[in-house]
């Protein structure tokens, strides 16, 4: 294959063995903001290195989905491994990247596949996973577990709960913060966004907000004993800490609040086969099944479910059905306004600077 033909800029699965050839002459691959406890990213990387035999950078592990974007923007003419080829961002991210001319389109051979609700019709970005927001508990200190958003204003909770990000930046913080509002019954969107700046700004009032990124590792320590989480990172938390402390996870029994994230491909990436390989992996039954692993539910589960895909040990794992029925996906706009209102408004309604 002539150099002119690996680097061929694939817009679909038209040929794996030439996208592979393609990606192996690249030879390289920069990913971000990928935390190896989270939805089972540890094992994928290492499964596509095994795979595929190409070198992965890993930038800025814990960065948040306005992070990644900042980094595309920042290293458009960098060629360099400081580059981000792919991003994994909350949903919202997609569209507003796809406005600013920051993603290329692509897609994956599995593309049918991923229903039509939870991807761009051109393929500049699409679902990846999914999960609800949960309240993730160490019952070493938390002997009373909440239940509901509610609870957590109760005073036995001073300096316990915490958001899993920034509010300013990350989207799993955004939508906590949205969730609360939603669970005051708040309108979803802008209204929902204003009612979680005043529930923060009461826990916060009430001492009971601890204004850190709540983590595996400051839940431990009990500096964060009650962290607003997305179920499957609180899951993974559960078994990486076998019991010490005991972990208990706990979907709200009021607002039930889904996320979708979405993947896409830098428009300036250093490694455009290599992007392209790395989600032809990730949307393959064995990429959704390493998320299912790490207890996010893959966006194509439902088609995998329906062909008998899913070993019923990992189905055996997961939360029941049942906490998941009333589970609300706000939408594009929703999440919009929500975010449009919580980042501009953080710092003066709540005033806690989260670090």
């Amino acid at each position: 294959m002539s150099t002119t033909a690996l680097m061929t800029s694939f817009a679909a699965a038209d040929s794996m063995d030439d996208l592979i050839a393609a990606a192996k002459a690249e030879g390289e691959l920069t990913t971000i903001a990928l935390p190896h406890d989270w939805c089972g990213y540890g094992d994928l990387i290492e499964g596509f290195k095994a795979k595929y035999g190409l070198k992965v950078n890993e930038l800025n592990p814990d960065a948040g989905s306005g992070d990644e974007i900042e980094a595309i923007k920042a290293n458009k003419d960098n060629k360099g491994p400081q580059a981000p080829d792919v991003i994994d961002v909350g949903l919202a991210f997609g569209p507003s990247s796809k406005a600013e001319g920051l993603i290329q389109p692509y897609k994956v051979a599995t593309w049918d596949s991923i229903p039509d609700s939870a991807k761009d019709a051109e393929g500049y970005w699409y679902g990846d996973y999914y999960g609800v927001l949960s309240f993730e508990v160490n019952t070493d200190i938390v002997k009373n577990v909440p239940k509901d958003w509610a609870d957590l204003q109760k005073p036995e909770y001073a300096n316990s709960v915490a958001l899993a990000g920034d509010p300013r930046s990350s989207n799993a913080a955004i939508i906590g913060v949205h969730g609360a509002g939603m669970s005051t019954g708040a309108k979803h969107g802008a209204e929902a966004g204003d009612a979680g700046l005043k529930f923060f700004s009461d826990l916060n009032k009430a001492g009971n907000f601890v204004p850190v990124i709540g983590k595996a590792a400051s839940l431990a320590q009990g500096s964060t004993p009650i962290i607003i989480r997305w179920d499957y990172l609180a899951l993974a938390d559960r078994d990486t800490l076998k019991g010490n402390p005991p972990v208990e996870v706990v979907v709200p029994t009021g607002a039930v609040v889904a996320g979708v994230y979405v993947q896409a491909i830098s428009a300036y990436a250093p490694h455009p086969n290599a992007a392209k390989l790395w989600m032809e992996y990730l949307y393959s039954d064995e990429g959704q099944l390493g998320w299912l692993k790490g207890y996010c539910h893959p966006i194509r589960f439902n088609d995998l479910v329906k062909n008998g895909k899913v070993p019923q040990e990992m189905l055996d794992k997961l939360p029941p059905a049942a906490a998941y029925e009333k589970a609300y996906f706000p939408t594009l706009e929703e999440q919009g306004a929500a975010k449009e209102t919580i980042t501009k408004q953080w710092d003066t309604v709540v005033g806690a600077n989260v670090q």
